[in-house]
């Protein structure tokens, strides 16, 4: 009887050590060289070089994170226990979620590599491993944890709130795209760790995971749908007798719907919202995702694909109705500040020595000091009378612009007296200037920027050249 148990142990035994040599052989390690504009100065940009993690997973392709890759120029990989170096290219990115695919050239890359399948959600206080190349060395490293919490976190790579894990397990730069792995399979990749904690680090969950692979089945990325509203939480007594709920019914009040935005006609100020597919939701704004456990109530929309309808039970005039909400508008449309960019380069315009750009978020996340104006523009909504904001970043110093020389992170929202809608309305409009003055203004401070066209057009390309600057505008608008 001893005997046959010890032969049990050894193969059981034998088979871990097996399964966990497949698992490390689909660890791969992920050279990045990537362009990184300067938003402030959107002409320039440097090169910055990284290193990240992936996992192999099906039709040869690589899982990681979309912050390893973004802004690539160049992209190699390596396998575990192996010095060799494969040329590799982005497949599909989603930003808002941190996640990519990438692939080889050379499909010889993937023999002997069993891909990893992606597994459920985990449960608080599972136990996981987390594979990667984290700082501190080049080979493949494992540490153990467990999984503290799942809730929405901020992702910070898009500054988006989805549903995260939380783990104990140690995490390092480098560790970024690797596996968290139970009972052999994929149950979140590593995204990012707390500053100044003892041991807390993020995860996108499988169910995230498994949302991107969905969205990527037809070949492309369409993102995570919103109702685009604004709301507050209903844990005060007399908020819910003035709106008439009972004591049993609870909810969210809506304060305002985005005038572009997937709710726009559907939902009305002051209706409250009592269940997202049938899922309750409480007065302190979530849900409950799985018995017991809670997260924002967000996350039943989340859920869903784009192009889907999300069913709600409202109270609305003190009357319970049943409606159905197309997610068919995206999330880069309803701002009037559009989300980080990545992947292409910042638009601009150079104008006797004036540089206009649209407002995006890169710009407001740009150096120590942030402006507290621009930050502020961050909760405004697009309209179909403005879409986008315009902002003068800055001025290059000439005798044309004299007098105007400091002025930086004016606001544009008209021109010649006419309000602007987007970018490429103002671009059109100040380039076909022929004579005469360009009167630029603020509607907030009523400053004004006055320019003579004639003295621009002669200053420009002597401007350029003394700031040695090649184009006066960004590629997309050449």
């Amino acid at each position: 009887m001893r005997f046959l148990l010890t032969i049990l142990l050894f193969f059981a035994v034998a088979f871990a050590n097996t399964n966990d040599l497949e698992i490390k052989k689909a660890i791969i390690k992920i050279y990045s060289a990537a362009k990184e504009p300067n938003f402030k100065k959107p002409w320039v940009s440097k090169t910055i070089r990284s290193s990240g993690s992936g996992a192999v997973i099906s039709n040869n392709l690589i899982l990681t994170n979309a912050h390893v890759v973004a802004n690539a120029t160049f992209l190699e990989v390596q396998k575990f226990n192996s010095a060799k170096r494969y040329i590799a290219k982005v497949v599909a990115v989603s930003h808002e979620r941190d996640l990519a695919l990438i692939t080889t050239e050379d499909k010889s890359f993937f023999k002997n590599i069993k891909p990893l399948k992606i597994g459920s959600l985990p449960q608080v206080e599972d136990k996981i491993k987390v594979y990667g190349y984290p700082m501190g060395g080049k080979t493949l490293s494992v540490t153990s944890g467990i999984v503290s919490r799942i809730e929405h976190q901020r992702y910070v790579h898009s500054g988006e709130s989805l549903l995260a894990i939380q783990v104990d397990a140690a995490i390092n730069p480098g560790n970024s795209g690797g596996p968290a792995i139970k009972d052999g399979k994929i149950i979140g990749v590593v995204m990012q760790g707390m500053s100044f904690s003892q041991n807390i680090g993020y995860l996108v969950p499988s169910l995230v995971i498994k949302h991107f692979l969905k969205d990527f089945s037809d070949g492309k990325i369409d993102g995570v749908p919103e109702l685009h509203i604004f709301i507050s939480r209903l844990e005060n007594p007399a908020i819910k007798r003035y709106y008439g709920l009972s004591k049993e019914q609870t909810g969210i009040l809506v304060n305002d719907v985005m005038p572009l935005g997937n709710s726009f006609g559907y939902l009305k100020e002051n209706d409250i919202i009592l269940s997202i597919d049938g899922m309750k939701v409480q007065d302190d704004g979530t849900v409950e995702f799985r018995k017991n456990e809670f997260t924002l109530a967000k996350y039943a929309v989340d859920l869903h694909q784009m192009g889907e309808k999300v069913h709600l039970t409202i109270w609305r005039n003190k009357k319970e109705q049943n409606i159905t909400i197309p997610l068919v508008k995206s999330n880069d449309k309803v701002w009037l500040v559009q989300s980080y960019i990545y992947d292409k380069d910042p638009t601009y315009f150079i104008y006797d020595g004036y540089v206009f750009s649209p407002l995006v978020e890169n710009i407001i996340d740009t150096g120590a000091k942030k402006d507290c104006t621009l930050v502020n523009y961050l909760d405004k909504v697009a309209t179909k009378e403005k879409q986008e904001q315009v902002i003068m970043l800055g001025v290059l110093p000439d005798r044309s612009n004299r007098g105007n020389q400091a002025l930086r992170n004016f606001l544009v929202d008209k021109i010649n007296g006419k309000a602007i809608k987007n970018f490429k309305d103002f671009f059109t409009i100040l380039s076909s200037q022929k004579d005469g003055f360009v009167v630029l203004e603020n509607n907030f401070t009523k400053k004004k920027i006055v320019i003579d066209v004639k003295e621009a057009k002669e200053r420009n390309d002597a401007i350029l050249q003394m700031y040695n600057i090649q184009y006066d505008r960004s590629k997309d608008l050449r």
